[in-house]
């Protein structure tokens, strides 16, 4: 019988169990339930404190066949110097009321955002992709790769951010990833020919010209805290078949889909899929001789699903 303290896990007790999650399985799991509506996703609030101190954003989330429900808090903290931003997640059963699980979500956050972005492209690169190319190198992207790095037979597999030419730590970390990896000159450079690109960049203006991607690519697109931040194209969208994480959130949050709809009359409507239908095989996959875009924003559904893997390792039921 559990008691009501629930496991409180810091950062580096986290970072040590990464390597041990299926997050993968979690992940597939939890965007099943919510396409079978056993799984609830409220829109993400933000909060502003009081004498502009800061902010913080809540990330909610419910699933219904796993029992658990909770929270992330990611605050922003203005300081006299650089603000402080934390995360932390907190899981409760659904039988009990009883907290499980409070941990820090920094890691977390990074490994779900990935993991949400491979499982977008399990479901939707070509059974045959074999050329991958990343835009961004740091923490974000490094993990993406870990994620995809086994999905498909990969053969090229190109690389591009601002200053990584010269940097040799960086291109070190890839190196002991992926030995065989390319360092392009630029972001179109690396998309040129790419099966799938993935960009993973804390960018809020685009990283990659319409012109470099090509008819059959797959583009990955993920968020960041810059207000209507967007790493494609506005315009873009009204040429690609776009897919997102969460059709009922993601057009009202993602900064690209924002301007495509107030300046280039683009229609969330032209969703084509989300993850809770594509993995339940409730949406068509992309059709050739056209790009396809994914976009995701973050949910509170993949922090849930994020630490229901940490307890399900601590506990030893992976």
């Amino acid at each position: 019988m559990r008691n009501n303290t629930p496991t409180i896990l810091n950062a580096d007790q986290v970072a040590g169990l990464i390597g041990k999650l299926d997050l993968a399985a979690e992940l597939r799991g939890m965007f099943a339930e919510l396409g079978q509506k056993q799984a609830i996703q409220p829109a993400q609030t933000v909060t502003l404190f009081p004498e502009d101190r800061g902010d913080f954003i809540t990330y909610l989330g419910a699933q219904g066949q796993s029992g658990v429900f909770g929270a992330k808090l990611s605050p922003y903290l203005v300081t006299g110097g650089k603000p402080i931003i934390t995360a932390w997640t907190l899981l409760l059963s659904m039988e009990t009321g009883e907290p499980l699980l409070l941990c820090d979500s920094g890691q977390l956050t990074t490994e779900r955002t990935a993991g949400t972005t491979a499982l977008a492209v399990d479901l939707l690169a070509s059974p045959k992709a074999a050329s991958l190319a990343i835009i961004g190198s740091g923490s974000v992207a490094q993990a993406h790769y870990r994620h995809v790095m086994d999905l498909r037979e990969w053969d090229t597999v190109r690389i591009y951010s601002p200053g990584l030419d010269s940097d040799t730590a960086r291109q070190n970390q890839w190196r002991d990833l992926c030995k065989d990896a390319v360092f392009a000159d630029s972001a179109e450079a690396a998309a040129t020919n790419a099966d799938v690109v993935m960009l993973c960049t804390s960018s809020g203006r685009p990283v990659i010209a319409n012109s470099a991607i090509g008819p059959n690519t797959l583009v990955t697109s993920i968020s960041t805290n810059v207000a209507q931040a967007h790493e494609v194209n506005p315009d873009w969208l009204s040429t690609t078949q776009v897919y997102c994480d969460y059709r009922a959130t993601t057009p009202n949050v993602a900064g690209e889909m924002v301007l495509a709809a107030q300046d280039f009359g683009w229609k969330p409507d032209e969703i084509r899929g989300d993850l809770a239908e594509l993995t339940n095989d409730l949406a068509p996959k992309p059709e050739a001789g056209k790009p396809s875009f994914f976009r995701s924003v973050g949910l509170g559904l993949e922090d849930i699903a994020a630490a229901q893997a940490v307890l399900r390792c601590l506990e030893g039921t992976t």
